[in-house]
Formats: structure tokens, C-alpha cells, sequence
């Protein structure tokens, strides 16, 4: 079963788009429900992207790619 990592709706209050400044999962590697798996900024402020599940990372988005809420980053596969 695949799950996707999206970044929340209400990650941040205004619809500006964010950049993925790291991933602290390489690709393929394994991650726990809750773990802080990317960090984001917008406009200068700092976010992080927990893993909604628990598997195996799949990375979809790159360091310095440019996202959006709602976007697909990545998916976990259990």
C-alpha cells in the first residue's frame, strides 16, 4: 500500500508557495508515523513535513524544488 505525503492545507496561513530546503530521509529509507521527514520555507519562515505514515520514503520533489499546499512531495510505502 502506497500513501502520499502532501503538504498540508494548513501548513502556513497565506496561499504562498513554499521551496523544500532538505530532506532528513534519503530516498528509500525508512520512516515512523510523526517523524520529521523535510523541512520547507516560506517567505524566510521555516516548516516541517511529518510522515503520515509509517515505510519506506520515496522521494518525489527535490531540494530547492518549489511546492505548493495540496502538492504531492514524496509517498511511503508500507
Amino acid at each position: 500500500m502506497s500513501i502520499e505525503v502532501r503538504i498540508p492545507e494548513d501548513m502556513w496561513e497565506e496561499d504562498s508557495e513554499a521551496v523544500i530546503t532538505s530532506w532528513f530521509v534519503s530516498n528509500g529509507g525508512s520512516v515512523n508515523e510523526g517523524d520529521v521527514i523535510a523541512e520547507l520555507m516560506v517567505e524566510k519562515i521555516q516548516h516541517e513535513l511529518s510522515a503520515p505514515a509509517s515505510g519506506t520514503l520515496s522521494i518525489g520533489k527535490d531540494i530547492d524544488e518549489v511546492v505548493a499546499k495540496g502538492d504531492v512531495v514524496a509517498t511511503i510505502t508500507a
